[in-house]
């Protein structure tokens, strides 16, 4: 099916990633290729009038004070595609750039960014063909946008560098020339208007932000799996008390963990451990057989988990809010019939909001964290066997391992949730004083999200042990089928076996699956 951009048409970034994941195709209609045409026009009207215009009749960076007569358009916009093509590393992979050129097509069809129309629809050819640029992970500042990944990409539609086509490697032309495109001839402004622009980070951003999304609605039903797991109490998700605090995020997990649970016999009614407690008073003080209130990783679920449900929700505006803008410069509007030289190319905006994700991820990989400890330590976990192992303990060393990789993940997630947003460094002869390091925040926010989802596939394979344990009759209809569906993946398990491909498989579905249950 063809995703066809409109003007006027906000483009959510699930439809980035949706696309970007199923190679369906992007199409512009006639209102955006009228927008597009009348930015051109104005542009060539203002080089006709022989005003001065960065990147058009000047060069770029930390050249910005020459002046480059228009003349030699063509050889000055190649030339500061290949000049800052400087990526290094592992390519992306083919969704990756999928998302990313999609970004950049939303971007200049909004008409401010004077492309021409033609070498627009090339680009789109290009995305929609089987040719992948090869993109190289590391290298972009964020600002001036991502001028490395995105001049890979411009390369590729010019002719040069490589590309993948069908999994074989070649040179851009080759790789052109065997789907019947022909490369772009670039003039004023356009190699600019292909690459200074926050799109790479937007791409990847998109494709963070609905695999966050799948994980977090999963995980609020794993959480629920966890309270039944782990024999937890459910009055401290009482709606009741929570219209007390009125943070959105806290209420609607509450809201879901009470609800989830009214059918489950497994969770526990906290009167009836009062009742017990109440008959267990006398004259001394003496420890009760059980407590009347669980542990902060089971009680405090709705306000840990609270904080990343909002922050989700803030993070996914602000970048849709971005995918949504023309951030190159110079702009040219034609309705104002003026050209602004501005700073739109700068990420801080999506610099912040990735690091802002990896955090959140981080918060919520902290709570499973926890949760898997209290499994697998006796003395916390209401009565299930050490480490899980119900079959001969000590013969068998039960899920005692699984924690190894979990501690691993959170201590190395940890340190990735440093903020990159705030570790500027000043290049290009200060021209490019302070920048962003917005693809590098996107790209680590990527792999906390890896972590976080091995670690919560972890909880969740223990939570459906523990459940075996105690006897499924009492889950709710809900966690039955989150727990059915594990059990689709992993049996349970009576003797000692390599968890690794249990694991991933279970992480894998976490982030690839629209709420596992």
């Amino acid at each position: 099916m063809t995703y066809t951009l409109s003007i006027g048409r906000r483009v959510r970034l699930a439809d980035v990633e949706s696309t970007a994941v199923s190679a369906d195709p992007v199409a512009v209609d006639d209102s955006v290729r009228a927008r597009v045409q009348a930015s051109r026009r104005t542009l060539e009207k203002f080089v006709a009038e022989e005003r001065v215009i960065y990147g058009v009749n000047t060069s770029m960076g930390g050249f910005v004070n020459y002046l480059v007569p228009v003349t030699m358009a063509r050889q000055l916009q190649e030339n500061l595609l290949n000049a800052v093509a400087t990526n290094v590393g592992n390519h992306l992979d083919d969704v990756t750039v999928r998302a990313i050129m999609t970004s950049r097509i939303v971007s200049l069809s909004r008409g401010n960014s004077a492309i021409s129309l033609a070498n627009l629809e090339k680009l789109i050819a290009v995305r929609n063909s089987d040719v992948v640029p090869c993109v190289p992970e590391k290298g972009s500042l964020g600002t001036s946008g991502d001028l490395g990944p995105l001049a890979a990409i411009a390369l590729v539609c010019i002719g040069q560098w490589k590309a993948r086509l069908n999994g074989e490697v070649l040179p851009g032309a080759e790789a052109l020339r065997r789907v019947g495109i022909e490369p772009m001839e670039l003039s004023f402004k356009e190699g600019l208007a292909l690459i200074n622009g926050t799109s790479g980070m937007v791409g990847l951003g998109s494709l963070n932000i609905a695999r966050a999304r799948r994980l977090l609605q999963s995980y609020l039903l794993v959480s629920a799996l966890s309270v039944e797991g782990l024999a937890g109490k459910t009055k401290p998700f009482d709606p009741r008390v929570h219209a007390l605090k009125p943070h959105k995020g806290q209420q609607a997990v509450a809201e879901f963990l009470w609800e989830t649970l009214a059918d489950s016999t497994l969770a526990v009614d906290e009167l009836d451990t009062e009742h017990l407690l109440s008959g267990e008073m006398g004259d001394t003080a003496k420890a009760g057989s059980q407590s009347i209130e669980d542990a902060y990783s089971v009680r405090c679920t709705p306000q840990i988990l609270g904080p990343v449900v909002d922050s989700l929700a803030s993070i996914e505006q602000v970048v849709e809010d971005e995918l949504n803008s023309s951030n190159d410069n110079p702009l040219v509007d034609p309705d104002e019939a003026e050209v602004f030289h501005n700073g739109h190319f700068h990420g801080q905006y999506v610099a912040m909001a990735m690091d802002h994700l990896a955090i959140a991820l981080t918060t919520l990989m902290n709570l499973s964290n926890r949760r898997i400890d209290r499994y697998l330590d006796k003395s916390n976990s209401e009565g299930l066997p050490a480490f899980l192992c119900q079959e001969n303990p000590g013969l068998r060393l039960g899920l005692m391992g699984g924690q190894f990789m979990t501690a691993s993940l959170t201590a190395e997630t940890r340190a990735k949730s440093m903020p990159i947003s705030i570790q500027s460094l000043s290049s290009t002869g200060d021209f490019q004083d302070i920048v962003s390091f917005g693809f590098v925040a996107a790209r680590r926010a990527a792999e906390v999200l890896d972590n976080v989802a091995h670690v919560v596939a972890f909880e969740l394979l223990c939570a459906c042990q523990a459940v075996d344990i105690r006897g499924t009759e009492g889950l709710s209809p809900a966690t039955r089928r989150l727990y059915e569906q594990t059990r689709e993946v992993v049996p349970y398990l009576d003797h000692d076996v390599t968890i690794t491909e249990y694991v991933e498989e279970l992480a894998k579905r976490l982030l690839s699956e629209p709420g596992l249950g």
